[in-house]
C-alpha cells in the first residue's frame, strides 16, 4: 500500500482493539460484580426471567417471617388459653364439692365461691390482658363480626375464618333442606287415659338411663310428669296431646341427630294391660318396647354442603370456615328454609404467600374467651357462677351449672385444638415448603444471573492477549506508512 492520507490497515485494527477492549472490560466487570447481567443489554430475556424470580424470591422471604410471627401469635394465645383451661379444671373441683352438699357446710360452700369468684376474675383478666405487639387476642377484638343474623334460624354461630378479599363483605346463605329431629317414642293409652294394671317401664337415652313404676289407673298425665321428673337424669321430656278419644304421650330425647334415641322397655306389668302401647310413631304398630333415632339436618352453606350433627351444621372450604346451631323451631321444621348473614370483618389474616392473593391468604378467627362468652345460649354462661349469679355455687342450679362448665372447657379445648393445628399443619408445613422453594428459587436465579467464574475467568485470559495483539497490531499498522518515504529518496 502506497497511500498515506488513509491507513486502512489501522483503521481495522483499531475497531479489533476496541472489541477485544470491550470484551475484556466486560469480564472485568462481571468477575468484579459477580453478576453476569449488569444491566439490560447483557441479556434482556434472561434480565426479565431474573426480575421475575427475584420478586417471587423476596416475596417468599417475607411469607417465611410472617409464618414465623404468626406462630408467635398463635403461641402467645394458646399459652394464654392453656392457663384458662386449667382454671376451668379447677371450677369444676369447686362445683364437685358444691354439689356434695351432705357433706360440706354452708362456710366451705362459701370459701369455694370465693375460689370461684377469683377464677373467674383471673379469667376475665387473661382474656382482656393477653396481647401481641398492643394487639389484644382474647377479648373478641380478634373474632369475626356479622351481620343481619336471624335469631329465627340461628341460635349460636362461630366464624373459625374467612377470606374477606379486600375487606368486602361475606355473604353467607344458609339453607335447610331436611328436618333435624331428636328420638320420639309414643305412649298410648285407651279413652279413659288411665293404666288398667301396673306398670315399671325403663325410660332412657343417650345420656342416661332410669326405671319407673306407675299405680293402677295412674293417667297419661301423671305419667308424663313422673318422666319430666327424671329429664336430668334420662334425657327425655314427656308431652302430653289428645287426639280425638285416643290418649297419648310423646317422649323426646333432648339431643338432636342420630347419636340421640329415646328408648321405653317394659319391665312388668301387674295385670292384664289394656288400651296401652308403645310406638315409634302415632299410628305405629303396638309394642311393648320401642327405640327411636334422631335425625341430623340436611343444609346448604353458600352452596356447600353442610356436615350436620343433629342441628348444628359445619362448613369447611377455602373461603370459609363456620359452625352454627339452628334453633330448635328451625330445625324441627319440615319446610324447606334459608338465611342469610354478612361477615363484615374482624378475624386474623396471616400472608403466606410469595404474592398477596387468596391462595396466599390464611386466615383464622380468636373467639372471646371471657366468662361472659364461655358456655351456651341453653344454660347460661359463666358469670351465672359469680356469686348473686343463678348458677352460683349457693344455687340449686347445680346441674345447670355443670352443663355451663362442661360447655366452657369444651369451648376453650376446641378453640386450643384449632390454634394448635393451625399452628402445626398450616403455620409450620407453610415455612418448611416456602423455605424448599426459595432454595430452588435462588438456585433458579443464580443459573440466569450471577457469574461463572471458571468460564468468565477462561474469557479473561482470551481477551487480555487480544487486546495485547491488537495493540502491537496497531502500531505496526500505524508505522508502515512510513515506509513510503523511501519512495521519495
Amino acid at each position: 500500500m502506497s497511500r498515506i492520507n488513509t491507513n486502512v490497515t489501522a483503521l481495522i485494527s483499531s475497531r479489533i482493539l476496541n472489541d477485544n477492549t470491550k470484551s475484556l472490560n466486560s469480564s472485568l466487570e462481571k468477575l468484579s460484580t459477580g453478576l453476569r447481567i449488569n444491566r439490560g443489554a447483557d441479556d434482556p430475556a434472561g434480565l426479565i426471567a431474573s426480575e421475575n424470580l427475584r420478586k417471587q424470591i423476596r416475596g417468599t422471604e417475607t411469607a417465611i417471617k410472617n409464618a414465623e410471627r404468626a406462630i408467635n401469635i398463635i403461641g402467645t394465645a394458646e399459652g394464654s388459653l392453656g392457663e384458662i383451661n386449667d382454671m376451668l379444671v379447677e371450677l369444676q373441683a369447686m362445683l364437685g364439692e358444691a354439689a356434695n352438699k351432705g357433706g360440706m357446710s354452708t362456710e366451705e360452700i362459701d370459701a369455694n365461691q370465693l375460689q370461684v369468684d377469683s377464677i373467674l376474675n383471673s379469667i376475665d383478666r387473661i382474656s382482656n390482658a393477653t396481647e401481641f405487639e398492643g394487639i389484644k387476642l382474647l377479648n373478641g377484638n380478634r373474632a369475626y363480626n356479622t351481620s343481619s343474623v336471624s335469631s329465627t334460624y340461628i341460635a349460636e354461630l362461630n366464624v373459625n375464618a374467612a377470606k374477606l378479599i379486600d375487606g368486602a363483605t361475606m355473604g353467607v346463605t344458609v339453607t335447610v333442606t331436611s328436618a333435624a329431629d331428636t328420638g320420639k317414642v309414643y305412649l298410648s293409652s285407651n279413652a279413659s287415659l288411665k293404666l288398667s294394671a301396673s306398670l315399671s317401664i325403663q325410660v332412657g337415652s343417650n345420656r342416661g338411663t332410669t326405671e319407673l313404676t306407675f299405680a293402677a289407673c295412674a293417667t297419661l298425665t301423671s305419667i308424663v310428669y313422673g318422666i319430666n321428673q327424671v329429664k336430668e337424669v334420662t334425657g327425655v321430656s314427656a308431652a302430653l296431646s289428645t287426639d280425638g278419644a285416643q290418649g297419648w304421650a310423646r317422649l323426646r330425647s333432648v339431643d338432636f341427630g342420630t347419636d340421640a334415641y329415646v328408648s321405653v322397655k317394659t319391665l312388668a306389668i301387674g295385670a292384664t294391660m289394656t288400651g296401652f302401647a308403645i310406638n315409634t310413631t302415632v299410628a305405629g304398630a303396638n309394642s311393648t318396647d320401642a327405640k327411636d333415632y334422631g335425625v341430623n339436618a340436611r343444609a346448604t352453606i353458600n352452596g356447600t354442603s353442610a356436615t350436620a350433627s343433629g342441628k348444628v351444621l359445619t362448613v369447611r372450604t377455602a373461603m370459609l370456615d363456620a359452625e352454627l346451631e339452628l334453633t330448635t323451631a328451625a330445625a324441627l321444621s319440615t319446610a324447606d328454609q334459608t338465611t342469610t348473614f354478612g361477615i363484615t370483618g374482624g378475624g386474623s389474616d396471616f400472608a403466606l404467600g410469595a404474592l398477596v392473593d387468596a391462595i396466599g391468604l390464611e386466615s383464622i378467627g380468636l373467639q372471646n374467651v371471657a366468662s361472659t362468652a364461655l358456655g351456651n345460649p341453653t344454660d347460661g354462661y359463666l358469670n351465672t357462677l359469680k356469686s348473686g349469679g343463678a348458677q352460683s355455687l349457693s344455687s340449686s342450679n347445680l346441674y345447670t351449672a355443670q352443663r355451663i362448665v362442661t360447655a366452657a372447657i369444651k369451648d376453650v379445648s376446641k378453640m386450643r385444638g384449632r390454634l394448635g393445628s393451625f399452628q402445626k399443619n398450616t403455620l409450620e408445613k407453610t415455612i418448611s415448603s416456602l423455605k424448599v422453594t426459595n432454595e430452588n428459587l435462588k438456585s433458579a436465579e443464580s443459573a440466569i444471573r450471577d457469574t461463572e467464574f471458571a468460564t468468565e475467568t477462561s474469557a479473561l485470559t482470551r481477551s487480555q492477549i487480544l487486546v495485547q495483539a491488537s495493540t502491537n497490531v496497531l502500531a505496526q499498522a500505524n508505522f508502515a506508512p512510513q515506509n513510503v518515504l523511501s519512495l521519495l529518496g
